[in-house]
């Protein structure tokens, strides 16, 4: 890591879509560990990402919007946190949303086998 402080500025970086999830966008910002990720993610309203686990912590921020997830509505301004190899999902998107997701490793399998 550098020892200068980076910015990322709205517009330095362009939104990716995930082919396997429809619906979704994300913006990377930083990689803290290997395969590591610290992005922005946006949902489209009626999205569903599917049952998932990780082989890391993830940590979540809700930004905007309304998702349920684990049995719970979250709105702007819930955190969760889920523990590597937790079984989690599906999301689902009530209105659009926006996270920002802090995942300590890899991504991990999808679908309900994972």
């Amino acid at each position: 890591m550098s020892t200068d402080q980076s910015f990322l500025s709205p517009g330095d970086q362009a939104w990716t879509t995930i082919d396997f999830l429809p619906g979704v966008e994300l913006l990377p910002l930083a990689q803290p560990v290997p395969e590591g990720s610290i992005h922005r993610a946006r949902l489209a309203a009626g999205t569903i990402i599917p049952v998932h686990t990780h082989p890391a912590d993830e940590f979540v921020l809700v930004l905007s919007g309304t998702v349920e997830t684990g049995g719970r509505v979250c709105e702007a301004g819930t955190f969760w946190t889920t523990p590597a190899g937790t079984r989690q999902g599906p999301h689902v998107a009530h209105t659009a949303v926006e996270l920002l997701t802090v995942r300590l490793g890899a991504l991990g399998p999808f679908g309900e086998s994972a």
